[in-house]
């Protein structure tokens, strides 16, 4: 419909380390973690929990059934948080446990989706190292996605991407981070540095230099979405900073906040008719045989398909789809898995929020017509 633009959201895409081994093309497998030190194991982590599957894996293969989902809704910009560097150089960040990289060759992957735009301020993004950021910014140019939140200085890091989505419509896509999810302080863009945009805080007055490039970029028939990386990986509290962030930024004209950093899917919001996802869980991963965290079922995922009043940028629609990774795939859940998951959102709920129920196809939707 020429009146509704829909947008499709998920939460963390890590398309580096046993991901991106098991790809066509490889970058090195050398990792500097304390208990792996070879890519390739997360591999066989994966294969001997939930069965082998061919390598190496097609492009498109990483998606599964993610891709009949975008192809049933359509939406008009496809938006990741793209928590991998892509390189096959550059230098561990030092201190660092953890290193995410994907070679450019297999970035082939974003584009089997079709995705339009990546957020890049998050706390992978510069794991091998500035020179690593720079070459993630230039592959996906040349792949022609856009992307926000990192860049060569502060300027560049806070810019926001603009999105073309229908004739007199445009998606503004702001991206930045928190500390609290595990982003480096020293990681902050400023003059003459590289890095990402980190907020200063947590709080209404945090959120005010977002707020101010809101007002700046944002004209009637936008929509302004804020992409923050934020909040521990796990447990569903909601810190009240994130709340007040998020508020303001609504109040001074984001029409959706896209959430992430949580390793699993947690509650959101609708605030003056906006939604608010405080965390839309890990969509893409590796972690497959890796135990813990079993009670909030960290294999399960979900695709969020707000669909917005073009006219005023109210949410008309939010539809979600229910998927489990296995086999370094995406899958459609049963229906107990969605019921579980349906049921969390409910429990999560605020106040007098519209419920969420299950329809016949599987697929989650939050009743607005409450």
């Amino acid at each position: 419909m020429n009146d509704v633009i829909t947008l499709f959201l998920c939460g963390d895409v890590m398309t580096g380390r046993g991901i991106d081994q098991a790809l066509p093309h490889p970058a090195p497998p050398d990792l500097y973690e304390l208990w792996v030190q070879d890519a390739r194991e997360y591999v066989s982590l994966a294969e001997a929990a939930n069965g082998e599957f061919p390598k190496p894996m097609a492009p498109a293969h990483i998606w599964g059934d993610a891709l009949a989902e975008l192809a049933h809704f359509r939406p008009h910009l496809r938006l990741i948080n793209l928590e991998t560097g892509i390189t096959r150089h550059g230098t561990p960040w030092p201190d660092k446990g953890i290193h995410y990289r994907m070679s450019p060759e297999n970035a082939a992957c974003l584009q089997a989706a079709r995705i339009d735009c990546c957020s890049l301020a998050n706390n992978h993004v510069m794991d091998w190292g500035v020179d690593a950021l720079r070459e993630t910014c230039r592959v996906l140019d040349g792949l022609g996605i856009a992307h926000a939140g990192a860049g060569e200085d502060l300027g560049a890091a806070m810019k926001p991407a603009r999105l073309d989505v229908t004739t007199g419509h445009r998606v503004w896509v702001f991206s930045l981070g928190m500390t609290d999810s595990g982003i480096p302080p020293e990681w902050h863009a400023a003059r003459g540095r590289p890095g990402v945009w980190l907020a200063t805080e947590a709080s209404a007055a945090g959120a005010e230099p977002v707020a101010e490039r809101i007002r700046a970029h944002k004209r009637p028939g936008d929509l302004a979405v804020v992409s923050v990386h934020w909040g521990s990986n796990w447990g569903y509290r909601i810190p009240k900073g994130h709340r007040e962030f998020a508020y303001r930024l609504v109040e001074a004209g984001a029409d959706l906040i896209h959430g992430h950093s949580s390793h699993h899917p947690v509650g959101m919001e609708l605030y003056r008719g906006r939604p608010i996802l405080y965390g839309c869980g890990d969509f893409i991963n590796d972690y497959e045989g890796i135990r813990g965290y079993e009670i909030v079922q960290p294999d399960l995922t979900l695709m969020f398909f707000p669909a917005f009043d073009a006219a005023t940028g109210v949410l008309r629609s939010m539809s979600m789809t229910p998927l489990r990774r296995a086999r370094f795939s995406l899958h459609r859940t049963g229906k107990d898995d969605a019921r579980w998951l349906c049921e969390m959102l409910n429990r999560e709920r605020q106040g007098d929020d519209p419920e969420f129920r299950l329809d016949d196809a599987g697929r989650i939707q939050w009743d607005l017509a409450q």
